[in-house]
């Protein structure tokens, strides 16, 4: 079984920071591409940032040069880290990752539980 644990959500103030992680555990072969959505009530979720195995990385343009994302293939983790944080980043964040369970040939999504980060002041 695979599973994907986030931790580092919160409420923080306008301009301020947060790390998001997320740790993949149990029993698989290996992960590729990991992100971060976010999802408001009512809204869709929508994509905030990718990371594939080898480091390539994608933003949503709301994001850029705020956020940054990063993985340690060694922990099997990747992290969000949040910086000039703004009222509309409040949002439920999840972790996605493909994930090539133990004896399998194929990659599956798997997601985190989610992780509230509220922005206010």
């Amino acid at each position: 079984q695979v599973q994907l644990v986030e931790s580092g959500g919160g409420l923080v103030q306008p301009g301020g920071s947060l790390r998001l992680s997320c740790a993949a555990s149990g029993r698989f072969l290996s992960v590729n591409r990991m992100a971060w959505y976010r999802q408001d009530p009512g809204k869709q979720r929508e994509l905030v940032a990718a990371i594939t195995s080898g480091g390539g990385t994608n933003y949503a343009d709301s994001v850029k040069g705020r956020f940054t994302i990063s993985r340690d293939n060694v922990k099997n983790t990747v992290y969000l880290q949040m910086n000039s944080l703004k009222p509309e980043d409040t949002a439920v964040y999840y972790c996605n990752a493909d994930v090539r369970p133990y004896i399998s040939s194929t990659y599956y999504p798997y997601w985190g539980q989610g992780t509230q980060v509220t922005v206010s002041s």
